[in-house]
């Protein structure tokens, strides 16, 4: 795979003992330059047409317009009658306008009585406002058909030859909806880029549509390896432990937008994760995966992501997170792959810097990297030397404050679960004093 020259590893030389000049071990990469490599490889996902709910939390690619008006017709937003204005004026307890009931009016209804001097149609919440009706009277305005005069409560079953007798003056449009009071015909109602989340795809039905053109969400297949790995509820013994990896990851990728697939830990053998690898590829749109990226001796994942090509395995200068791979599965047009770290804390923090932008670039967003802002440490801050460090913190906004969370050890999962920031240390500083202003990472936002 190949890349931006200036973001590329650029080997230096030094002489071995026959004179011959050899070449050094790779530079390390800023996480800048790792970001900036791998947003270049991706971009948003192709557009495409889906029903309402399998369109959930994608973004639209086009604008969308009503073919009608919402409400498509004037109809009543209470139960009641229909009724004309002038019959109710001056209304009171004691002198009640008594009108002739001339029919009943539930929503759907088509066939609609026409309400002329003195009369009034039952009619029900949603129903269409019959011909010569100007206004809805609640039917706690009214004696509901008693004839006793009362405030009804609710409506009663109809009677023939009914009379309802309305205690209050009602004003013209009164409890009625008017056709396109929401949505008027050709009205643009969405924008392009507009999240669907549940209250715009009841819009779309209301309007009438059916199907939707979108950036599809990512598809994010997510494994563990390791043969050290059980499942939660498994016995752990000595040298065995939970694989909370591939829970945290698949949750953040859904959090992130994406329909994540959590595969079950793969281990330290290259022909099984070959094996799951193939299994999972027509599924994804990006595999993430976490372990197996350092130099141990029973790390199969390089050996068998460097067996496809197109894969690159590099050191970051961060703590934690400083293994790191990245490529494509099948050369430039194959599925991507991000490669973490195992150790829980080094892999969540990875996911957020590279693994997320990753995902909301295919989604299309415009907020693809988290919030970062500016806030007060009021505790003394160590740093290794040509590392950005990545401290687990916990921020009051009210304060312009943030504390640390825990120590900066990369297995401290306690910590990591309490924290809802990242706090920033720049590689070239090695201590701030108490006090210090430092850039905050926001994970709740």
């Amino acid at each position: 795979m190949t890349g931006s020259p200036q973001h590329r590893t650029t080997p230096s030389a030094c002489c071995d003992a026959s004179g011959d000049r050899a070449p050094a071990a790779p530079r390390p990469w800023t996480v800048d330059e790792h970001l900036v490599d791998v947003l270049a490889e991706v971009g948003p996902l192709p557009p495409i047409e889906l029903q309402l709910l399998d369109a959930q939390g994608c973004r639209l690619e086009e604008d969308v317009r009503a073919g009608g008006d919402l409400p498509p017709f004037d109809n009543s937003s209470m139960d009641g009658y229909a009724l004309r204005t002038a019959d109710t004026a001056g209304a009171t307890d004691a002198y009640p306008s008594v009108l002739s009931v001339v029919g009943d009016i539930a929503a759907g209804a088509e066939d609609l009585p026409r309400v002329g001097p003195g009369q009034a149609a039952r009619i029900m919440t949603g129903a269409p406002l019959p011909p010569g009706a100007q206004a809805v009277a609640p039917v706690e305005w009214t004696d509901g058909g008693t004839g006793t005069g009362a405030p009804a409560a609710a409506m009663t079953a109809p009677v023939d030859d009914e009379e309802v007798r309305v205690l209050r003056p009602v004003a013209e449009g009164a409890h009625i909806r008017r056709r396109g009071s929401d949505v008027t015909a050709g009205e643009t109602v969405l924008t392009a880029g507009t999240r669907l989340g549940p209250t715009q795809l009841g819009l779309l039905a209301a309007i009438g549509r059916a199907t939707v053109k979108v950036r599809p969400r990512p598809r994010v297949v997510v494994l563990s390896t390791g043969s050290e790995l059980v499942q939660p509820g498994e016995p752990v013994g000595p040298g065995r432990i939970a694989d909370s990896n591939s829970f945290t990851l698949t949750a953040a990728a859904q959090e992130a937008g994406a329909i994540a697939f959590r595969v079950g830990a793969v281990p330290d053998d290259a022909d099984v994760l070959r094996a799951v690898l193939e299994d999972q590829l027509g599924r994804a749109d990006l595999i993430v995966t976490s372990g197996g990226v350092s130099v141990g001796a029973y790390d199969v994942v390089k050996e068998v992501f460097e067996s496809y090509g197109g894969v690159d395995f590099r050191s970051l200068r961060m703590q934690p997170g400083k293994p790191q791979g990245f490529g494509r599965i099948g050369g430039r047009t194959g599925v991507p792959l991000l490669a973490l770290p195992g150790n829980p804390v080094s892999a969540y923090i990875s996911f957020e810097l590279f693994v997320r932008p990753v995902i909301r670039t295919m989604l299309g967003a415009a907020d693809v990297h988290r919030p970062v802002v500016r806030a007060v440490c009021p505790v003394a801050l160590r740093s290794p030397a040509g590392r950005r460090q990545f401290l687990r913190g916990s921020y009051a906004p009210a304060e312009g404050v943030v504390r640390p969370v825990g120590g900066a050890d990369s297995h401290l999962v306690g910590a990591l679960a309490r924290a809802d920031c990242l706090i920033t240390v720049p590689e070239a500083v090695t201590e701030l004093p108490a006090g210090s202003e430092v850039d905050v990472v926001l994970l709740d936002s």
